[in-house]
């Protein structure tokens, strides 16, 4: 019998590739099958053939390209667009880490070329929770939006478990809390808002040589007003984020990832009696952006964050971070 699964490939073996892996192998192996992975670094394959020892271990990225219908870039951002380009010119698709790049003309001409041959993973495309206030939207819990706030904390940054990647996260040229973090709320502020503009915002850099510690912006999603406050070693958890959409009748919101909740009349938020805990939402949300790949590699109509929009958030984030205050 004819295997008519997607055969995705994957560039890059640190901890978005390894999980993307996990999931294509346990969660959607009904879609997607993996052609192949490469990393540059020896140790990173080591780990890969440690962990997953069945699945092909390549020379190369041509090799990867050569292999696969689809290319999930995992690599660091500098790069993502190289490999990209590659992928496009053998005739296959691309799905690529966040941000879609960190040269914003160089992102520009690439989406000029690359049309609707390509999507960046922003998860919240697939989140339940997100679909839930979606749902609450709809039903008129909030009335008519006026107002987006988003919020984002680290007790340190990079975060814990980021530590080994820690000499790009931490770097200005590729890394910082904006580019990896804020941009998804950025994502999904437009998303449910439309196309971001606007933009006032100050980014402050104390450590020569390291990221951003602390930004604020406004700007506007569509017609509505975004307010933004991003700060490092102001909160006691790894990662603390809310992201609140209000309205003249009532308020939703995205607390901690993946928990939506509703403010009822007397002021009070009140949880989605079905919220699941991040590492719980993560599988399924996998899962769902999976099965958008499959569908965007096969020409047909897919859910997943679009080069447009990938491109608007990454315009966003570069501009706030060129808006620093000190060097």
């Amino acid at each position: 019998m004819a295997d008519n699964r997607i055969a995705l490939g994957i560039i890059g073996a640190g901890i978005m590739g390894e999980r993307l892996l996990g999931a294509a192998l346990s969660q959607a192996a009904d879609a997607i099958r993996v052609a192949g992975i490469w990393d540059p670094s020896p140790d990173a394959m080591a780990r890969i053939a440690a962990a997953f020892p069945d699945v092909p271990r390549l020379n190369d990225a041509a090799a990867v390209v050569a292999a696969c219908d689809c290319l999930y870039v995992a690599s660091p951002p500098a790069s993502h667009l190289g490999y990209a380009r590659m992928a496009l010119s053998a005739g296959k698709t691309v799905f690529c880490e966040k941000p879609l790049a960190v040269d914003v003309a160089d992102a520009r001409a690439f989406v000029a070329q690359a049309g609707g041959r390509g999507a960046v993973n922003f998860p919240f495309a697939s989140s339940p929770a997100v679909s839930a206030l979606q749902r609450w939207i709809a039903e008129g819990a909030i009335g008519t939006p006026r107002r987006i706030a988003i919020e984002v904390a680290f007790a340190t940054w990079p975060r814990s478990w980021q530590a080994d990647a820690a000499a790009w996260l931490d770097a200005r040229a590729q890394g910082g809390f904006t580019r990896e973090v804020v941009s998804h709320f950025l994502f999904l502020s437009r998303r449910l808002g439309g196309p971001l503009t606007g933009l006032k915002a100050s980014a402050d850099f104390p450590e020569a040589g390291r990221s951003e510690r602390r930004i604020a912006a406004t700007l506007t999603a569509g017609s509505l007003p975004v307010t933004l406050s991003g700060s490092v070693g102001t909160t006691a958890k790894d990662d603390h984020n809310i992201w609140m959409i209000e309205g003249d009748a009532g308020a939703v919101r995205l607390c901690d990832w993946s928990m939506a909740e509703k403010r009822a009349p007397d002021g009070t938020w009140h949880r989605d009696p079905d919220a699941l805990p991040n590492e719980k939402a993560r599988p399924l949300v996998l899962k769902r952006q999976l099965e958008g790949v499959a569908r965007m590699t096969r020409g047909e109509t897919f859910h997943l964050a679009t080069l447009a929009e990938a491109l608007d958030v990454q315009q966003t984030v570069e501009a706030i971070l060129m808006s620093a205050t000190s060097t």
